[in-house]
């Protein structure tokens, strides 16, 4: 009802100012050239003049003539502003043209006669202008430092300027200066004379653009968003400043997009007098039967700023008309004829100070140049909101103008209008397809792993939806292509707005994407396996001796033996005398027979000598030598024993990088092209240098395509060769197979995993904040325990397996044969001191006269007395006449002693046996 007032209230006031024209008031013209009809310009100029009619309270008038002239037809705009001048008596200014050319000698014509001239559209400011003319749209150099400092404020690493005029160059000059834009160069596109600019698009969509800066007319701006839509570049992850200060005209919900539109506007659209003048212009059309359709949020900006200009010239123009008539007259742009007055209006308007002008503050240096005004940043998808303010007073200062909650929402708000798109690639324990033995588990996924659980937990917490599509690879950078592909690749071409995985965060990567902090810290180490026990082997005491050595050892020492045995025998130092007290005897005796030769030579090989030693010169040479050759065998037995020994408690040949790259005989590599790789590549340390060389000189490579495929190549038992990979994925694999890896060394760097994300991604502060609240939670870490050890098939099997020795003790495997040696031994001895017991029974029987069971039970009895310590030389017989005859018993022996003969020299014993029967 009020609305329908306030029309019928404007349109009363249109009437009488129309019908009762006031015959007592000072008339004057305002001239305006338009290059269309119908325009909002043409519109705003009109209605703002009769406006000013209807409700001032000055006694002067103002008559409008409105012309229209070609657009680019110099010589008619001539003549057109030379008509008006000439024909109309109270001219006192002249609006436009629009275009720069018909607005040029507007301008020229308007500068010799020394009429006002004012413009309301951009103009490139190359030179200054006349002192005569004021322009109220802002100077092109202000309007683009503007630009740039909301440029600065995006904290854009990189991004692409798309403009359609040469002129857009001017307005884009402050961006182009921008310093510091680092490893990201802005890219500068003009779009094609034709209508199909998506080949443009596509271009930048692979080379990872997601931030565009684009200057076109206000018209094509639909279009152009479309085409960028067709080729996937107007999605959330894009980013998009519209530099038309019209953009705000134009309805978006056609393109039906989540991207981040940010534009410039000069008024707000809500201001109660825009909607008044608004709703004059609809009364005074319709009186005329024309309806239009204009509404604050789609006027263009030089209409209101016609506003603006119509009433800084009226008002200036009544205020000097009360200190000094202002007379205006009719002039010839033939003559050299000037109009006083025209400089005097000028020159005031630049010092008049307006009350409440539409598009904010209005100021001009001394060439009528607008140097006073405010840029609203909106953004498009926070419900056009302004979050910013600019004015050529701030400088390089952007005023924000909502809080950092308000930005936060409006950014959350945003992010959860859309479905996420999240990029990975399988890899155990990131991202996993489902195991259903973990029944616990959310079963409306089929994926399962670390990632799949971190951004659930993400996405609860900022409360947005999201889809997994797979990779086939973290991302490589192709030179010749400059395209990235994996995850990084689907990233930085906005398929996706997160990419998470085992995902290194690298100085080359940073250039194309940005990065979340660090979920992970790692480091590049080394895996290696364990030391593989053999089989048990009880006779392990003789592997520090090759099997041939044993061999020649045993000959050596049976025919050193035998050569003792017949250098003592010819040595005529040998051979003693039996009796020392007789010092003539008639026989001489050599203790040196087989038995004592190979004693001596057992004795010296066991380190423990012998009771009885030669005493030729030969003989003792020939000792000596094998005392040297036992000295060396037995140490170095010795020696390589313990060290044979203790072979499986060293563990790996390996403990550093210095002692990887010093041997030839284990390999080493990594995974080909990923992030270790370029690591030992691109490293300028000589010690990382030289592993390199090593690597890329190895034939067939050592290099592998997968972290998996190189974890089998250091489990295969017929090769050595050792891993350099990340110590996240490695110590899920010594968890897997502990029983068979182990890490060698330290960290050879430190870095992290991070979420990839869109370069100046807008929710990236967001995704930064709940991946340090889940760290100060300590949830990170119990993430990681859960799929490292919980989840992780073959940990637990490991730890039971492992459950044997670990302080590095030998075990009864490794010296088992030798107590099987002793017991053998043992048992042999026992044999022949149980022979030797039974033929000692059988001479007794023989010498006493006795059965030989009878002797049997007498030695049996006194062998088991322990407690007896001495022995009688003749065995006590209780019964003697049983015995034999000591001539047969002597016979008897002898016979079945006399086959060994002279060679064991049991001659000398039956000689001695005879000798002491007789006495």
């Amino acid at each position: 009802m009020n609305g329908s007032m306030h029309h019928e209230i404007t349109l009363i006031f249109l009437v009488f100012s129309f019908l009762i024209p006031s015959a007592f008031c000072d008339r004057f013209t305002i001239a305006a050239l338009f290059n269309g009809r119908g325009s909002d310009e043409e519109l705003a100029f009109k209605y703002a003049v009769q406006w000013r009619n209807i409700y001032s309270s000055e006694d002067t008038h103002y008559n409008i003539n409105i012309q229209n002239v070609s657009h680019n037809d110099i010589f008619s705009a001539s003549n057109t502003v030379c008509d008006i001048t000439k024909s109309e008596r109270g001219i006192i200014a002249i609006f436009g043209p629009e275009t720069l050319k018909t607005s040029a000698i507007t301008q020229s014509i308007c500068k010799k006669l020394e009429i006002p001239h004012i413009q309301t559209t951009w103009q490139p400011s190359i030179n200054y202008p006349p002192l005569i003319s004021l322009s109220f749209y802002p100077a092109a150099d202000l309007l683009a430092e503007g630009f740039a400092t909301i440029v600065r404020h995006t904290n854009w690493k990189s991004y692409a300027i798309i403009y359609q005029h040469d002129e857009a160059l001017i307005r884009l000059q402050g961006i182009l200066k921008i310093p510091d834009v680092g490893d990201n160069p802005v890219t500068v596109r003009q779009l094609d004379p034709g209508s199909d600019h998506r080949a443009m698009f596509k271009g930048l969509k692979e080379s990872g653009v997601q931030k565009i800066i684009l200057d076109c007319d206000t018209d094509q701006i639909l279009n152009i968003l479309q085409q960028a839509k067709d080729v996937q570049l107007l999605s959330f992850s894009t980013s998009y400043l519209l530099t038309s200060l019209d953009a705000h005209t134009l309805d978006y919900s056609v393109l039906d997009t989540t991207a981040n539109i940010t534009f410039v506007r000069l008024f707000d659209p809500l201001s109660e007098n825009l909607g008044r003048n608004i709703d004059s212009w609809k009364v005074g059309e319709s009186r005329s039967g024309r309806h239009i359709d204009v509404e604050p949020y789609t006027v263009h900006t030089e209409a209101v700023l016609m506003i603006d200009a119509v009433n800084l010239l009226i008002e200036t123009v009544n205020h000097l008309h009360k200190t000094e008539k202002i007379s205006p007259r009719s002039m010839s742009c033939d003559e050299s004829d000037t109009w006083e007055g025209g400089y005097r209006i000028a020159a005031y308007m630049k010092e008049h100070k307006m009350a409440s002008p539409l598009t904010g503050p209005i100021g001009f240096d001394e060439f009528g140049r607008r140097v006073n005004f405010t840029l609203h940043v909106v953004e498009l998808n926070a419900d056009r909101v302004v979050k910013a303010t600019w004015s050529p007073a701030n400088g390089t200062r952007l005023n924000i103008t909502i809080s950092a909650t308000e930005r936060r929402q409006l950014m959350l708000k945003s992010l959860q209008k859309q479905k996420i798109i999240v990029s990975t690639k399988i890899v155990n324990p990131y991202f996993m397809y489902r195991n259903k033995s973990h029944s616990s588990e959310d079963t409306r996924s089929k994926y399962e792993g670390y990632v799949v659980d971190l951004i659930e937990r993400i996405s609860e917490e900022l409360n947005f939806t999201y889809e997994f599509i797979i990779s086939d690879a973290n991302g490589n950078y192709d030179e010749n292509s400059q395209t990235w592909n994996g995850v990084i690749g689907d990233v930085v071409s906005g398929t996706a707005q997160l990419g998470i995985c085992d995902l290194t965060v690298t100085h080359q990567r940073r250039k194309y994407a940005d990065f979340s902090n660090h979920f992970m810290t790692l480091g590049i180490s080394i895996l290696y396996k364990k030391p593989t026990p053999g089989e048990a082997n009880i006779f392990a005491f003789m592997g520090p001796l090759a099997e041939d050595v044993w061999m020649y050892t045993a000959t050596a020492y049976l025919g050193v033996s035998v050569l003792l045995y017949l250098v003592a025998r010819m040595a005529p130092g040998d051979w003693e005398n039996p009796h020392p007290c007789d010092e003539n005897p008639e026989e001489l005796e050599n203790i040196w027979d087989l038995g004592n030769c190979m004693w001596l030579t057992m004795g010296s090989i066991m380190t423990q000598g012998c009771d009885i030693l030669p005493k030729g010169i030969s003989s003792r040479m020939a000792v000596s030598m094998w005392w040297f050759f036992s000295l060396l065998m037995t140490s170095s037995y010795t020696a390589n024993l313990a060290a044979y020994l203790s072979k499986e408690r060293m563990g790996p040949q390996i403990n550093s990088l210095d002692d990887l790259v010093s041997q030839s005989k284990i390999k080493f590599g990594t995974m080909i092209n990923g992030t270790t790789y370029q690591f030992f590549k691109t490293s300028n340390y000589t010690k990382y240098q030289q592993a390199w060389l090593k690597m890329s000189n190895f034939k067939p490579s050592t290099f592998v395509k997968t972290n998996t495929e190189g974890v089998r190549k250091v489990l295969n038992k017929n090769q050595d060769y050792a891993f350099f990979m990340e110590s996240s994925s490695m110590e899920y694999e010594i968890q897997k197979y502990k029983c068979e890896l182990k890490q060698i060394g330290g960290l050879l760097d430190s870095k992290g995993y991070g979420i990839a994300m869109p370069i100046d991604a807008p929710y990236r502060g967001e995704i930064n904040e709940a991946i340090l609240q889940f760290q100060e939670s300590g949830y990170l870490q119990t993430l990681k325990d859960k799929w490292w050890k919980e989840f992780n098939e073959g940990a637990s099997t490991c730890e039971e397996e492992e459950s044997g020795p670990s302080d590095g003790s030998l075990t009864l495997a490794n010296v088992g044969g030798v107590f099987l040696v002793l017991g053998i031994g043992v048992l042999i001895s026992f044999l022949i001191s149980l022979v030797e017991f039974l033929w000692n029974v059988r001479n007794i029987s023989v010498e006493e006269h006795i059965s030989y069971w009878e002797a049997l039970a007498i030695e049996l009895k006194f062998a088991v007395n322990f407690w007896v310590t001495k022995k009688a030389v003749k065995a006590e017989v209780r019964d003697s006449s049983r015995s034999r005859e000591p001539s047969e018993t002597r016979s008897i022996a002898e016979k079945v002693l006399q086959g060994a003969g002279s060679f064991l020299h049991l001659d000398s014993i039956f000689d001695r046996m005879s000798v002491g029967r007789t006495e």
